[in-house]
């Protein structure tokens, strides 16, 4: 078992564009007994009302999207590239289908309101503050539609980073 070691969200050192976008991420919610993770390489992070937050994106035919609707909060999980294969299979398996931590051999651990994964090197804990829709007839753009040929829009969660833990 790995120590965390707590600190500031704004002492982060990550290139978040690199992080989330080309590293990917774990986003994880439920309990030790019942919690399902995803891997996304679309999110934010920033402040938002005097807040240090983060956004995630979930498709509701997402098994995870179960968790997060009932969990008042959600980790997000980074991995060293060694972990790549793991998150690949993260991201196109269900967990209604598939023992996830069992597959990839990540091991889940529980963090005071959430779950992540000892061999995640940085763990953020965020506790939801508001959700919305995604609503194509907002889309400036007529391509960003193409990302929706099922007609399945995202729900945008922005979570109040509560907690950030470096993994020694």
């Amino acid at each position: 078992m790995k120590l965390l070691k707590e600190i500031s969200a704004r002492d982060l050192k990550d290139n978040v564009f690199k992080a989330i976008g080309d590293d990917w991420m774990l986003i994880t919610a439920g309990t030790m007994d019942k919690y399902n993770t995803m891997t996304a390489s679309w999110g934010m992070m920033g402040v938002l009302w005097g807040r240090d937050v983060c956004a995630c994106f979930i498709r509701p035919v997402r098994y995870t999207y179960e968790f997060i609707e009932k969990s008042e909060y959600f980790t997000l999980s980074f991995f060293e590239k060694s972990y790549k294969n793991a998150l690949a299979f993260c991201g196109s398996k269900s967990g209604r289908d598939y023992d996830k931590a069992k597959e990839t051999g990540l091991t889940p651990r529980s963090l005071e309101q959430g779950v992540f994964f000892d061999e995640a090197r940085l763990v953020l804990l965020c506790r939801k503050i508001y959700f919305d829709d995604f609503k194509p007839a907002h889309f400036m753009d007529p391509a960003i539609e193409a990302n929706y040929p099922n007609k399945d829009y995202h729900r945008m969660y922005i979570g109040e980073i509560v907690k950030c833990y470096e993994v020694e």
